[in-house]
């Protein structure tokens, strides 16, 4: 056996030996992601590796909002397809059966099954509205990812790399502040609901002219209905909207430049 050296100090056999201290791991913040490591520089290859799965993510949410957006549009197109067809074809067997007998219920079931079509339609583009939402914040989420890895990108960033309500305003239009007023009318989600809107009027109104009454009671029970569809809908759009904007937790707001713990 090797002599130890003199004087050097023997652990106790029967006390138990001290724990070396451990480097304090990173946290998770409110939104369970990991922030980056401040203590020590990273190596180019650890960089480059997480700049490249930010990149892949950043493509995949990309390309589910193209996706989406695609498929929307075109149900939309199909959507006025229909109404347009229906009212030909209303047109059609009205100077068929010179607008008696047979006319009035083959009227009701074209707009109704018009009308069925719209508020399929119509919920669609809402939950559209909300995933495009949804993207777009994922998105601001990881081009902040970049701005962690290198601060000096952030300077040719023209979308934001805020993922809060804010930010996504920013990276809808970053050229200029839009008014609510513009971005909500000029949204096919509004297209719609007035499409909507006059379908299940006109519906309303055809059923009160079938039931004999003067066309004036068919003109206010259309615009009744009408306005009550537009009124239930904005609602149901704008609650939809403000629970998406609570349920999410941003990790960097705007006008900050670090990551939120």
């Amino acid at each position: 056996m090797l002599d130890e050296p003199v004087g050097a100090a023997q652990p106790d056999a029967g006390q138990p030996r001290a724990e070396e201290p451990r480097a304090e791991e990173p946290r998770a913040d409110q939104s369970g992601a990991t922030p980056l490591p401040t203590g020590e520089a990273e190596s180019d290859a650890v960089l480059a590796r997480r700049a490249q799965m930010l990149a892949t993510e950043h493509w995949g949410l990309l390309a589910a909002r193209s996706t989406a957006q695609s498929e929307v549009l075109t149900r939309i197109t199909i959507f006025l397809t229909l109404v347009s067809a229906g009212l030909v074809t209303i047109g059609i067997l009205g100077q068929a059966s010179r607008y008696a007998g047979w006319f009035s219920p083959a009227m009701l079931a074209i707009l109704g099954f018009v009308a069925l079509i719209g508020a399929m339609t119509q919920q669609r583009v809402l939950l559209v509205s909300e995933e495009d939402l949804m993207y777009v914040l994922g998105m601001n989420r990881l081009r902040g990812g970049y701005v962690d890895l290198d601060p000096q990108v952030g300077q040719y960033f023209l979308a934001s790399s805020a993922d809060d309500q804010a930010g996504a305003s920013v990276t809808y239009s970053f050229l200029r502040a839009r008014s609510q007023a513009s971005h909500l009318l000029g949204s096919s989600m509004v297209l719609i609901l007035v499409v909507n809107a006059c379908v299940y009027g006109l519906l309303a109104g055809a059923f009160v002219v079938s039931l004999g009454a003067a066309p004036g009671w068919a003109i206010a029970a259309g615009a009744l209905v009408g306005a009550a569809w537009m009124v239930v809908w904005m609602r149901i759009g704008y609650t939809h909207y403000r629970a998406a904007i609570r349920a999410h937790t941003p990790r960097r707001s705007s006008g900050s430049t670090a990551w939120a713990p």
